[in-house]
């Protein structure tokens, strides 16, 4: 099997640290946020590894080269300007394969043992989520979760957090019938929703989304 991690983005809300070094480069702990989630990988049994760049890509692909001093193979999806979710799997389609495929965004902390995503085929399902509670920044959840489905929020329903990490088909953005160069993920989502074709499961550990500085900060605290 093989992994997507997601580290285009400019990191906007991470400045001035981003002014000169791409987001998943940050360090906490001694590595980068993304050699954190290729640990992770790894520990799935996942070596196999596509990542897509845009903001400051070639320092990305400086610092990480073909994946071999971390014992993985990484392969690169380059991208002329940050194409978003959507559109970042759809232009990697050809290093992905037919098969399902984990992806993982580069900005997010999580004890989740993604082997634990892979224990069961999707079937019929386009993919299956990780969903986490809704962290303090956040009034309300992406998504709801209905005897393993995923669900639209209802009114007054908090719902869940979706992690930032799922496996998924290829299918679900390669058939999209609004593929197109720039799109995100979300939409995407919400046609499997509609078609009951989308699960997910609840991880109660530590997740956090390392998006501004003080939370980068906290993590390095809380890992030393």
């Amino acid at each position: 099997m093989k992994a997507m991690i997601l580290a285009a983005g400019k990191g906007t809300r991470m400045q001035p640290l981003t002014l000169h070094t791409p987001k998943p480069l940050l360090i906490a702990a001694g590595k980068s946020l993304i050699e954190h989630q290729i640990d992770r990988l790894k520990l799935a049994g996942i070596t196999e590894i596509i990542i897509n760049v845009a903001y400051l890509g070639d320092k990305i692909i400086q610092a990480l080269g073909d994946g071999s001093q971390l014992g993985v193979s990484i392969q690169y999806s380059e991208e002329p300007e940050p194409l978003e979710t959507a559109g970042a799997i759809s232009h990697a389609l050809p290093l992905l394969g037919e098969e399902p495929f984990l992806l993982v965004n580069g900005d997010v902390w999580c004890d989740f043992p993604l082997i634990e995503l892979l224990n069961r085929p999707l079937d019929e399902d386009l993919g299956r989520l990780l969903f986490v509670a809704n962290p303090a920044f956040k009034n309300h959840g992406d998504f709801s979760l209905e005897q393993g489905k995923v669900r639209q929020c209802k009114a007054g329903d908090e719902g869940y957090t979706y992690a930032g990490i799922a496996l998924l088909s290829p299918t679900l953005v390669a058939d999209y019938p609004e593929r197109r160069k720039i799109f995100p993920l979300r939409e995407v989502f919400n046609l499997a929703i509609a078609q009951n074709k989308l699960s997910a499961q609840l991880h109660h550990g530590d997740w956090r989304d390392i998006g501004t500085v003080d939370r980068l900060e906290e993590l390095r605290r809380d890992l030393s």
